[in-house]
């Protein structure tokens, strides 16, 4: 009985303990303070290395494609070229002996004018017939004239302006070769075009 009494008053004093000591360890709020929101900077970003720009043009030599000569964006940094007016001075119009038709080899010629010259309405052109020896000078002046007529005719109807055409004829006053040879000669029977 002693031990139990001993036991007993062992687990009394446990439990009385626990009573007066576990009230006073109650869980403790923590209390906390708001932060501050501090607002976060992003890193400052170096500022860009100003790339070379030899020619000035505002486009960087690692982009331009003509980095030594000034030039448009759109162009690749090279300077916007200018197509140069052509000078009109056809010479290869050629003829048959004696005759005013065209020969089939003048039309691609005669195309190729005609496209130019729309490029320029308001210019105007001078027709120039020519012939071979052969023949009178009054017969050799009609067939120059012809031959410039029918150049006229032709390039007016791909669409020229007829009054931006003047057809003259020279005869066989004006040969770019000799009239000895019949190689000569054909060269000889042609229509220039010059621009006035």
């Amino acid at each position: 009985m002693k031990n139990l009494k001993t036991v007993f008053s062992t687990v009394s004093f446990a439990f009385l303990m626990a009573i007066v000591l576990f009230p006073s360890c109650k869980p403790k709020k923590i209390i906390t303070q708001p932060v501050a929101q501090v607002p976060i900077q992003e890193a400052a970003k170096p500022a860009p290395v100003a790339e070379a720009d030899s020619d000035g043009d505002g486009i960087p030599d690692s982009k331009d494609n003509c980095p030594n000569k000034a030039g448009t964006s759109a162009n690749g940094g090279c300077p916007e070229t200018v197509a140069a007016e052509p000078s009109f001075n056809y010479k290869n119009i050629l003829f048959e002996f004696n005759s005013s038709v065209l020969k089939t080899a003048s039309y691609s010629v005669l195309d190729e004018i005609a496209r130019e010259m729309k490029k320029y309405p308001s210019m105007s052109f001078s027709l120039n017939g020519h012939s071979s020896a052969e023949g009178t000078d009054k017969r050799n002046m009609t067939l120059s004239v012809d031959r410039a007529t029918a150049v006229k005719s032709y390039l007016v109807s791909s669409g020229i302006n007829a009054s931006n055409l003047a057809a003259k004829g020279f005869g066989e006053s004006m040969p770019i070769n000799s009239n000895d040879t019949e190689a000569g000669r054909q060269l000889n029977r042609r229509v220039e075009i010059k621009k006035n």
